[in-house]
């Protein structure tokens, strides 16, 4: 099993500091081709400074879906998570929009 990687970031991302992101490895079940640890953290910084409505939560965490993410002219869609208290972000799947 492939583990969850970690990076260092220094973000602020709905006004917390954020300063690791932990990527599932779970995209590259389908989109290994397309999509990589290096894209994924080029998106994540798109975040920074801006502030996003959770899509859902619990007791522990937050999750976020970011449509429309333009980076080198083409869309992506990043779905991540914030947990409570904590000062990481932690991305559960991008992917190419059409």
């Amino acid at each position: 099993m492939v583990q969850r990687r970690v990076y260092a970031v220094d973000i602020t991302v709905n006004g917390l500091r954020l300063s690791q992101v932990i990527i599932d490895p779970h995209y590259e079940l389908k989109l290994s081709t397309s999509i990589t640890d290096e894209l994924i953290l080029r998106l994540v910084h798109l975040l920074d400074g801006n502030d996003f409505s959770p899509e859902a939560d619990d007791e522990a965490y937050e999750y976020f879906v970011t449509e429309n993410m333009r980076l080198d002219g083409k869309l992506y869609r990043l779905i991540w998570l914030t947990e409570k208290g904590k000062f990481y972000l932690g991305v559960v799947n991008a992917y190419r929009r059409r």
